[in-house]
């Protein structure tokens, strides 16, 4: 609450009782966050290198753009990997079918945009990744809380090519912690060879 409205509110009541839940600014510790940095024309071939791993067992991927989403959808589609891919564009009966399929765990592999991934609510989601990382580092901390909830363990992965490194910066400095790097991955980039060190 900014102090603000919060000098107000004292102004205006008699020994108030303040609820606080955990500032939006921070990660729960229940979520293992990881970042590899990777090349943006191979983004798609580590993604499908990780999904080869059966331990994913659902896995809800962040993208910028509508169209980004859908073309993602089609490659992992085209690959054999069943996914979905739910934003603005798409009808209601369409995000709803996604959304309910992605739920029961009938669909392993959703993808959305920020916008269209408010609400989303999925028992035991275990993985998040950040396909993109967002140029606001609010929304880093919005979309991985989407796993590890209700005291179960989650696991968020973000993808980071040098574009992308001053997001990286801002959302490690919003955390107030280091992300740990992948270093050992086939599509490791010279960014990610630099940290090995």
């Amino acid at each position: 609450m900014p102090p603000e409205i919060e000098t107000l509110a004292n102004s205006m009541l008699t020994h108030p009782e303040k609820v606080e839940v955990t500032p939006a600014s921070s990660t729960v510790d229940t979520i293992s966050q990881y970042v590899y940095f990777v090349e943006k024309k191979e983004k798609k071939d580590l993604l499908l290198h990780l999904l080869k791993d059966q331990s994913i067992e659902s896995v809800l991927i962040f993208t910028r753009t509508k169209h980004g989403a859908d073309k993602l959808a089609r490659i992992l589609t085209k690959s054999g990997i069943r996914a979905e891919a739910i934003h603005g564009n798409k009808s209601q009966n369409a995000r709803q079918r996604a959304l309910t399929d992605f739920k029961n765990h009938t669909l392993r592999v959703l993808i959305a945009t920020d916008i269209a991934a408010r609400g989303i609510d999925v028992d035991q989601l275990s993985h998040v990744i950040n396909y993109e990382l967002p140029n606001v580092p609010e929304t880093y901390v919005h979309r991985i809380g989407r796993t590890g909830r209700a005291g179960h363990d989650g696991i968020a992965i973000s993808f980071c090519e040098s574009e992308e490194l001053p997001y990286l910066k801002d959302i490690q400095k919003l955390i107030g912690k280091t992300i740990p790097v992948v270093k050992d991955h086939p599509f490791v980039t010279t960014e990610g060879a630099k940290r090995r060190r």
